[in-house]
């Protein structure tokens, strides 16, 4: 290696000297022959010209040589490190071929044999060369992954130990947690064991504070003894001790002494007597009022129209009238009249009650196609229920929707009679509720129909229904004449039967039926014209008060001995104000009425009820979830 570098500055420092003294030379031989100045300017120009393209020449081929130096400098450098990583193998370095002089006249003279021999050996001496290079590269690699995986394992060793940190820690906070738990499990123990202590501690402080203030009344109103202001301070104490149990016993025994005062002060036992007496009578009052109170806002609350649902109309009744008059035509209209199919219906304002009735009729139903429903309202709600229905079709059941404005005969003859009936509660007097008993009127094409309530669901198929043995009556309906049942219902609930014109007509013991879930044979009902029946009670009832508001009391005694009884899993009562309705009685029923003010679509309805209802939804539906109206 230092051998060639040497040649090398030898050659270069050569060609150096040559591109100087070569130009001299030649100038001055060239200076002897040329006599004029002109001739001697042109021939210096020429001198420096050609001085220069040899200076550009040497530089070049002086560049040529270091380029060629420093890249084999470079490779036999890469070459020496791979050499020195591999360290514990010993590598030969790949043997040079050397041409010797015989060797070339052997090459020339053209004898194969030999010739083919030595390109032979060059060839396999390239062979060894390219398997050495190869096998260098594969040490190369070896020795980069032992250091990847050096590296690796140094990298796995340190998440190990941050991952036993990390669950040391976890299972130190996992034991302060189970410790803490056990402590509040011990203290609730503890408090389990003692809240029959507790409870009557709690009692008898609520005494001494009655007592107390029965005392305190006993002073005139500007007394300020110093018994009165123990009293005082006494009854603040206790009332605070109510809520901090651990002082209750000290608290109680100063009170206890206090009274002790207070009674030799005040001896007179008959005093304390009325003076307890009166207070609790207000409680009482109180306690009444509080009642009704409540009362009054739960009726309000099942009266009122939830925003979800008035939001919903809205939307619909736009929609509605977006739509030409053929959009707005339901199919199979031809079926309406058709006696030999099913024929249900459902009296209602309320788009979210009708299309639950409907959705859960027709799924139960193991033969929709033969379902007719009629469904009628008011003239504000017809828009809205009918695109309802129009986005959403029952199915293969046929759908009919009206509205009460339609029927001439009740507005002449009835709805005068409906507006004198005195009550606060508007679905008494709303025609909708009092419509059940024109259903002639209303079908006369009909033989027999199901009337619903729009607070049911029904979840078995009613075909069976059908076929029930009427008995010459009219009405069939599930009875509520069982006192150890939530739902009974007596006559003398509802009926003012100390009045002689229904003394003598009903008997105070006959049983009670309920309306929601009925069949009505409508050719009996006209044979024996109980709508003019019902018409003369009612006009009865407005002259003196023969039962409290509502249909109910009517249908009493306008059906009276012309109802059948089903049986109980025809109908489940009580949905609507119960919570303790059997489940086994509502898994088993046919239909479920949420009967009562707690409503399924309200807030205030029962939590463990809702699901029968709203499954009959699909709450995923844009207009549903543009009026905010969940599950």
């Amino acid at each position: 290696m230092k051998k060639h570098c040497r040649w090398l500055r030898i050659v270069i420092l050569s060609l150096l000297s040559f591109s100087v003294l070569a130009p001299i030379m030649l100038i001055s031989l060239r200076l002897k022959t040329l006599t004029s100045i002109g001739n001697r300017l042109t021939l210096i120009t020429s001198f420096f010209t050609l001085l220069v393209k040899i200076g550009m020449l040497t530089c070049s081929i002086c560049n040529f040589f270091w380029l060629c130096l420093i890249q084999k400098y470079r490779a036999d450098n890469l070459r020496f490190n791979a050499i020195e990583q591999e360290g514990t193998e010993e590598l030969k370095g790949p043997k040079r071929l050397v041409f010797k002089e015989k060797d070339r006249d052997l090459y020339h003279s053209g004898n194969a044999p030999n010739a083919s021999k030595l390109l032979e050996v060059n060839e396999s001496e390239t062979t060894h060369e390219g398997k050495d290079k190869h096998r260098i590269q594969q040490n190369i690699k070896r020795v980069n992954s032992r250091k990847k995986e050096q590296l690796n394992q140094e990298r796995g060793k340190h998440d190990q130990h941050l991952h036993n940190q990390e669950r040391g820690r976890r299972d130190q906070n996992d034991q302060h947690l189970h410790n803490k738990k056990r402590f509040r499990r011990d203290q609730h123990l503890q408090a389990r064991s003692s809240r029959g202590v507790t409870d009557e501690n709690i009692k008898l402080m609520r005494d001494q504070l009655i007592r107390a203030k029965a005392y305190l009344s006993f002073a005139p109103p500007s007394s300020n003894s110093h018994l009165m202001k123990e009293l005082r301070t006494r009854m603040k104490e206790t009332g605070q001790a109510v809520v901090d149990f651990f002082s209750a016993s000290q608290k109680m025994k100063a009170m206890e002494a206090s009274l002790s005062k207070a009674s030799r002060a005040y001896p007179h036992c008959s005093q304390m007597a009325t003076k307890l007496r009166a207070m609790a009578y207000n409680a009482e009052e109180q306690i009444r009022a509080q009642k009704n109170e409540e009362s009054y806002l739960v009726q309000l609350a099942g009266r009122t129209t939830p925003k979800g649902i008035h939001c919903l109309s809205m939307r619909l009744t736009a929609e509605y009238f977006f739509l030409q008059p053929e959009e707005r035509q339901f199919p199979n209209q031809q079926k309406l009249n058709d006696p030999d199919l099913y024929h249900y219906a459902v009296f209602s304002d309320n788009i979210l009650a009708c299309a639950v009735v409907v959705n859960s009729t027709v799924s139960s139903a193991k033969e929709p196609e033969k379902i007719v429903f009629h469904v009628v309202t008011d003239s504000l709600n017809l828009p809205a229920i009918s695109m309802w229905f129009l986005l959403n079709p029952p199915g293969k059941a046929t759908i009919h929707i009206q509205r009460i404005e339609n029927f001439d005969w009740l507005s002449t003859k009835y709805n005068s009679t409906l507006e004198e009936q005195k009550s606060n509660d508007p679905r008494y007097t709303s025609a909708l509720n009092h419509l059940r008993f024109y259903l002639p009127d209303i079908f006369p094409a009909l033989n027999k129909i199901v009337l619903f309530d729009h607070d049911v669901v029904v979840q078995r198929d009613l075909t069976e229904i059908w076929s029930v043995d009427m008995k010459g009556k009219v009405n069939a309906a599930v009875e509520t004449c069982l006192k150890s049942e939530a739902s009974y219902r007596a006559m003398h609930m509802f009926l003012n039967l100390s009045d002689p014109f229904l003394e003598k007509r009903f008997d105070a013991n006959a049983c009670t039926w309920a309306f929601g879930m009925n069949l009505f044979d409508l050719q009996e009902w006209r044979r024996k014209r109980l709508t003019s029946l019902y018409h003369g009670y009612l006009q009865l009832g407005l002259k003196r008060p023969l039962w409290k508001a509502g249909s109910l009391p009517l249908g009493w005694i306008t059906f009276y001995n012309q109802t059948v009884a089903l049986e109980k899993r025809w109908h489940t009562l009580g949905l609507g104000y119960n919570a303790g309705v059997d489940s086994s009685d509502i898994e088993h029923a046919a239909v479920l009425h949420y009967d009562g003010a707690l409503k399924p679509w309200l807030e205030i309805g029962i939590a463990k009820y809702k699901g029968y209802w709203s499954k009959h939804l699909q709450y995923d539906q844009p207009y549903l979830q543009q009026c905010n109206i969940n599950d």
